[in-house]
């Protein structure tokens, strides 16, 4: 009889689990973050406040759970690479017009706005949420980066950390502050005064050149 109970109390916890934070999304998405509870949260996924603080030690905590659920599925495990066809500019402009059109989505903007702000008041969800998304997202671009450099497309003294934040930060910060319009051309634009500055040297003097 033991044997056959542990595997329905993991899928009950399981479903109870996945109950809270597909209550989690919805409810930031209807109330705001500011009047998400986690009262509120048991409620609507029918368990009782102890449980969801078993499992979370904080609303923002969950939160974080409920996001990478969106965005992955469940599945903390990223692709092996970035997209990788020798062209870096059409690549990268691909990899930032998904990511625009993601912090367009209805289904993204409030929980990462409200993640985000979360992250800026706690220490410990912004280390959680660094080293289960940011860094490893982060090698990630830096790889293809590393890639470029090899196929001399990137200077080779080229600090790829900054170079990613060269790429990536305009496209986060104008979606934060809401300080434009967030297009796919303005990703294009982004991408190419980038890269302007990571060729290498003789690379981006012949770019330059007069009938370029």
């Amino acid at each position: 009889m033991s044997q056959k109970a542990a595997p329905d109390a993991s899928r009950r916890s399981e479903t109870a689990r996945r109950a809270i934070l597909t209550a989690a999304l919805d409810l930031v998405g209807k109330v705001g973050y500011a009047k998400l509870t986690i009262e509120g949260i048991a409620t609507a996924a029918g368990v009782g406040k102890q449980t969801i603080y078993r499992w979370w030690p904080s609303k923002g905590a969950l939160l974080f759970d409920a996001f990478l659920t969106l965005t992955t599925g469940g599945q903390e495990e990223q692709a092996a690479a970035l997209p990788d066809t020798g062209d870096l500019a059409a690549d990268m402009k691909l990899i930032l017009r998904a990511t625009v059109n993601e912090l367009n989505d209805p289904r993204y903007d409030l929980p990462m706005r409200a993640l985000h702000t979360e992250i800026v008041l706690d220490p410990a969800l912004a280390a959680d949420y660094a080293k289960r998304l940011d860094e490893p997202l982060r090698e990630l671009k830096k790889n293809r980066l590393r890639s470029a450099q090899r196929a001399g497309q990137v200077a080779e003294d080229v600090d790829l950390d900054v170079a990613v934040d060269m790429l990536f930060g305009p496209i986060l910060n104008r979606w934060l502050q809401r300080s434009g319009p967030l297009t796919p051309d303005y990703a294009d634009q982004v991408v190419d005064t980038a890269l302007r500055g990571l060729r290498p040297r003789e690379a981006r003097s012949c770019f330059e050149c007069p009938g370029r």
